[in-house]
């Protein structure tokens, strides 16, 4: 493996850690990745619409 590989290949590891870690946050702040469209979430009983109404 030469030099630039290896930095490709960190700067990519990189990237993907951050995108995990935003993930992981807003899962802690309650966000979920439903789109606010709750008739199609997968976590309808979870969504925020239905959260609200309780």
């Amino acid at each position: 493996m030469n030099l630039s590989t290896l930095i490709v290949a960190l700067v990519i590891l990189a990237v993907v850690a951050l995108i995990i870690r935003g993930i992981i946050k807003d899962k802690k702040k309650g966000k979920n990745s439903c789109g606010h469209k709750c008739s199609g979430c997968a976590l309808a009983g979870e969504c925020h619409n239905a959260q609200k109404k309780k």
